[in-house]
């Protein structure tokens, strides 16, 4: 059987002599597709909001007993058994995955290969508050009835709206993107609550190999440590500037997302601090997620500080307070004012007043 692609197979019909009949047969699929996997849509309205580490839903067992079994068997994603990393990606790509630039990764197969062969410490390329060296996959185009079914569902306006409604986010004001993805040995996302432009984000663990959950690749959600809630304070008082990354010794692990068939979702905001950083075998079986994500149209951010610009060159205050008025140092300070933020500048203002 080959790739399954919806929207071709629509586009398709629309230009050939038998379009009545194809449009019909994919409207058809569409229903079937809604139908069969409603049931998520009331799960994600019934469930209740948590509130530790920051306000989110987890749902277990998010998926049917059947549809989990589907969806893990289906054999664009139950890689397993590979010899060598070569041999992954080449699975990988006849499978229908391509390599996407993705935050905390690379896109240069034979540099991650060479550099997963000897594993050695360096910085990552791409955030220096990471040692990771990632990269991460995609799904371009279903094999299996039920990946295409599913994927045709994530991308209904049923879907879209429930998540929008449950997080008070306008669908006027946003846009959808989501799909499969692998994240393989070495991927890393240092701790960090999202950039503002993301409005909502979801994450379901379909991980296709037994033992997942003891795995050490699954998504951490956080708290910035005492010593660090000044970073927090800032974002909070400046809301021109966008959020970083920052390192895992600044934040405190409050719950790990490890279930299989669960899924988080989020509407980020300053308190939102999330990381991810694999270390498994991959080629046993790889971290597989449903990925989503809605984002507003418009930002209005001016800069983005990095986390060096956080950084301490004296000793920590006691209170925040004291902290947020005599402990941002002097690069960030400099920063804002090459910007032209001084009157918007919360936190500067504060100092000026000490």
């Amino acid at each position: 059987m080959g790739p399954i692609d919806h929207l071709s197979l629509v586009s398709t019909a629309t230009k050939s002599g038998a379009s009545e009949k194809m449009l019909s047969e994919s409207s058809r699929n569409h229903s079937v597709a809604l139908m069969s996997f409603a049931y998520l849509t009331e799960k994600i309205r019934a469930a209740d909001f948590l509130a530790d580490p920051f306000l989110h839903l987890q749902i277990n067992d998010f998926f049917s007993e059947e549809h989990f079994a589907r969806i893990t068997q289906a054999p664009e994603i139950a890689i397993s058994g590979l010899r060598s990393d070569e041999h992954l990606f080449q699975k990988l790509f006849e499978s229908g995955y391509k390599i996407i630039n993705f935050p905390g990764c690379i896109t240069d197969k034979d540099k991650y290969l060479s550099w997963h062969k000897q594993k050695s410490a360096q910085r990552h390329l791409n955030n220096s508050a990471c040692e990771g060296f990632g990269i991460t996959l995609r799904l371009t185009s279903a094999v299996s009835p039920v990946i295409a079914e599913l994927m045709d569902f994530l991308g209904s306006h049923e879907f879209q709206s429930v998540l929008a409604q449950k997080f008070s986010v306008r669908l006027d004001d946003v846009f959808y993107d989501a799909g499969i993805q692998k994240y393989l040995d070495g991927y890393e996302i240092s701790p960090h609550p999202d950039i503002r432009k993301k409005a909502l984000t979801y994450m379901v663990n379909i991980n296709p190999y037994a033992g997942s959950s003891d795995q050490d690749h699954h998504t951490h959600y956080l708290k910035f440590r005492d010593a660090y809630q000044y970073v927090r304070a800032y974002w909070e008082g400046n809301p021109k500037f966008d959020r970083c990354w920052v390192p895992w010794d600044w934040c405190e692990i409050r719950k790990t997302q490890r279930q299989n068939n669960s899924i988080v979702i989020f509407s980020p905001n300053n308190e939102t601090m999330h990381g991810v950083k694999a270390r498994y075998d991959h080629l046993a079986g790889q971290r597989t997620q449903l990925y989503g994500n809605l984002w507003y149209h418009k930002s209005d951010t001016v800069g983005a500080p990095e986390w060096e610009d956080f950084c301490l060159s004296t000793e920590r205050a006691k209170s925040l307070k004291t902290m947020v008025k005599a402990a941002i140092p002097e690069s960030a300070k400099q920063y804002l004012r090459n910007m032209g933020a001084k009157k918007t500048n919360v936190i500067a203002d504060r100092l000026s007043k000490d």
